[in-house]
């Protein structure tokens, strides 16, 4: 058994609980934003973790009901030519929030001391120089008034495993599967090293990480939610909201006969006729027959 799941593993939450719960926060974090936005406050979060530890369904989660206006995810692609010859953290600078706005890192600069590192992609002095200068460009954010979260998602091997085995069974998530991965499997050992080292170097007072057990993904989600409100000092934000206006009597717009405009196929009819077909009196589910012993 691995490191990370030498805890005892907790009971599944249940739907129903997981459910009330979630909605309650998600309006929180609507209040949240509301505040951001009310008092120009600038929020960064870091998501990093194991490939599919469960970062992507928390942050969907996060950002589901948030104005996408104020809220974004950066998720940056390999560095181009150009990138390549720029300072390390330069191009997430670029991506940082101005006042009232909330950014969430999708993988961060913690690239370079987790997947650069492990699969060679970076030399060992750059590496070092990441090490260093990554506590100094967290601090210079925090001191400029950035309210910056960390969050680690912690799986273990075994379920780790098994949600790679979920998504090539599944044609919708088979897109999460790359080669690069499934090293993650094979390189266990060299991906903790990483891990570790990373933390030892960057786990700071002013910018430190949160560890989030995620062999339930449910509870994981409740989880990071509930610190991340816990940790933002936001106030409920009255919002003005608008009248709505009576609907106006028509006096003399016609509308142009139906015929002349191009409208979609209703499939959604073709669902209900096979629900009225299926009830109707005498029709009958096949059943497989029963062997006899």
């Amino acid at each position: 058994m691995s490191e990370e799941h030498a805890a005892k593993k907790p009971p599944k939450l249940s739907k129903k609980a997981y459910e009330q719960e979630l909605v309650r926060l998600q309006a929180e974090l609507v209040q949240m934003q509301q505040w951001v936005v009310r008092t120009g406050a600038r929020l960064v979060i870091v998501m990093e973790g194991r490939d599919a530890a469960g970062k992507g369904s928390a942050i969907k989660r996060i950002t589901q009901y948030l104005n996408p206006r104020t809220c974004r995810i950066e998720a940056l692609p390999k560095p181009t030519e150009r990138e390549q010859g720029q300072w390390y953290f330069q191009r997430y600078v670029e991506r940082l929030p101005a006042a009232g706005e909330i950014v969430i890192f999708d993988r961060s600069w913690y690239n370079r001391a987790g997947v650069e590192r492990v699969m060679g992609f970076c030399s060992s002095q750059e590496y070092r120089r990441f090490l260093h200068q990554a506590p100094i460009f967290e601090r210079l954010l925090v001191e400029d008034g950035i309210m910056l979260r960390k969050y680690w998602f912690s799986v273990s091997d075994e379920e780790q495993y098994k949600r790679f085995q979920s998504r090539k069974e599944d044609p919708l998530r088979q897109w999460k599967l790359s080669p690069m991965d499934l090293e993650s499997i094979t390189r266990w050992e060299d991906y903790s090293r990483a891990k570790d080292e990373m933390f030892i170097h960057t786990d700071i007072p002013s910018a430190p990480w949160y560890t989030v057990e995620s062999e339930d993904k449910k509870r994981s989600r409740i989880n990071v939610i509930s610190h991340l409100l816990s940790t933002v000092p936001y106030e409920h934000v009255e919002v003005d909201l608008p009248e709505i206006p009576e609907r106006p009597e028509i006096t003399d717009y016609e509308r142009p006969p139906r015929e002349e405009f191009r409208y979609v196929p209703d499939a959604a009819a073709k669902l209900e006729q096979r629900r009225v077909e299926s009830e109707k009196p005498g029709k009958k589910h096949k059943k497989g027959k029963k062997k006899k012993k």
